[in-house]
């Protein structure tokens, strides 16, 4: 299982430098966006209250309710937009890490374990790998029994690989699919990037506005 391990390991390990090493940039560039978004949100307080002050002393309260809750509408708007733009960006770096990764040696153990990941996760007997044109280059007899004898390791029950016919994939990553081709276990790397989407936006959002909260 070390194998696998090391594969998976190496798949975090590209990620997590990625985002420290980009992070700091991405962050002082969305907080430049929320800077821009409480002055906005003071200017359009200010007006309001100028507003207010012109309009009956008894009215001035169902203005200010009605004022507040929009400023606080558009201050929740362009926050979700920032935090956004922040998520995509750190994906798209992330996955650009990874698809540099393709070239190095090391990226063999990493598609072994994707592989494996995706044998085990689709269960069939026998099954078809397919992957980007960059990653098929990898994917030879002796990867095959390789990932062959890890599922078995793991899983105590033997699987049939071969390398699908059909067209590479366009995105980095794997697809196993079944030999009826019923089921298929999607291992793309944007597709594993997705599965991660919530945990990276709340990341984000917790470093971003975790001085909204205090407030």
């Amino acid at each position: 299982m070390e194998p696998i391990e090391k594969g998976k390991a190496a798949l975090l390990s590209g990620i997590e430098t990625d985002l420290r090493s980009e992070e700091q940039q991405i962050i002082n560039e969305a907080q430049k966006k929320v800077a821009e978004k409480r002055k906005y949100a003071e200017e359009k307080i200010e007006s309001i209250l100028n507003n207010s002050r012109k309009e009956a002393q008894g009215n001035v309260d169902i203005v200010m309710k009605k004022a507040l809750s929009a400023v606080a509408l558009e201050i929740k708007r362009r926050a979700m937009r920032v935090q956004g733009d922040v998520v995509r960006e750190i994906m798209n770096r992330a996955e650009e890490k990874l698809r540099s990764m393709i070239g190095e040696t090391d990226y063999r153990t990493t598609l072994v374990g994707l592989i494996v990941e995706a044998a085990i996760g689709l269960g069939a007997e026998s099954a078809q790998i397919n992957a980007s044109e960059k990653e098929r280059r990898f994917i030879d007899g002796h990867l095959i029994s390789q990932v062959q004898d890890e599922v078995l390791s793991a899983t105590g029950r033997q699987v049939t690989l071969t390398l699908s016919d059909s067209s590479p994939l366009k995105s980095q990553g794997v697809v196993i699919t079944a030999a009826d081709g019923r089921t298929a276990y999607d291992n793309k790397i944007r597709t594993r990037m997705s599965r991660n989407q919530r945990r990276i936006r709340m990341l984000v959002y917790d470093t971003l506005f975790a001085d909204n909260r205090k407030e």
